[in-house]
C-alpha cells in the first residue's frame, strides 16, 4: 500500500469540485485516510513550493495558492502515487487526456484543479508537511 498527498485547489473548491474529485479517486482504489480544508498563508505556500523557488511560476503559484480554501488529501492505495497522477492528467489542461482531473475541471496551466505528490519520497514529505501521525485514519473497514 502507498500513500500520497493529493490537494484541490482553489479553483476548484471555489468551483464546488471537491465531491467530484474525490469520487475519481474513490472509484479508481484511492481511499481518503486524511483530510482537512485550510487557507494557506503566504509563508505556508512558499514553504510547500519551495522546490520551485527559482522556477519563474513560483511568484504566481504561491499566489494562487492563498487565492481561497484547498482541501487537503492523505489516500491509500496500491501504486497510490502513479494512479493518482494518472487520474490528474498533465499539468496543462488543454494536454490532458479527456476525462482526467484536469481535462475536466481545471482552466488553465496556473489554475489547474489538483495536486498530488510526484514520487514515493516527495510523498511522504508532504503527507508530513500538512498532517501529523495522529490525523491519519487506518482504514479498518
Amino acid at each position: 500500500m502507498e500513500r500520497t498527498l493529493s490537494i484541490i485547489k482553489p479553483d476548484a473548491v471555489g468551483k464546488n469540485h471537491i465531491g467530484d474529485i474525490i469520487q475519481r479517486f474513490e472509484k479508481n482504489g484511492l481511499k481518503v485516510i486524511s483530510a482537512k480544508m485550510m487557507h494557506l498563508s503566504k509563508s505556508q505556500a512558499e514553504k510547500f513550493y519551495e522546490v520551485h523557488k527559482a522556477r519563474p511560476f513560483f511568484k504566481d503559484l504561491v499566489s494562487f495558492m492563498t487565492t481561497g480554501p484547498v482541501f487537503v488529501m492523505v489516500l491509500e492505495g496500491n501504486n497510490a502515487v502513479q494512479v493518482n497522477r494518472d487520474l490528474m492528467g498533465a499539468t496543462d489542461p488543454s494536454k490532458a487526456e479527456k476525462g482526467t482531473i484536469r481535462a475536466d475541471f481545471a482552466k488553465t496551466i496556473d489554475e489547474n484543479a489538483v495536486h498530488g505528490s510526484d514520487s514515493l519520497e516527495n510523498a511522504k514529505k508532504e503527507i508530513e508537511f500538512f498532517f501529523s501521525g495522529n490525523e491519519i485514519c487506518e482504514r479498518t473497514r
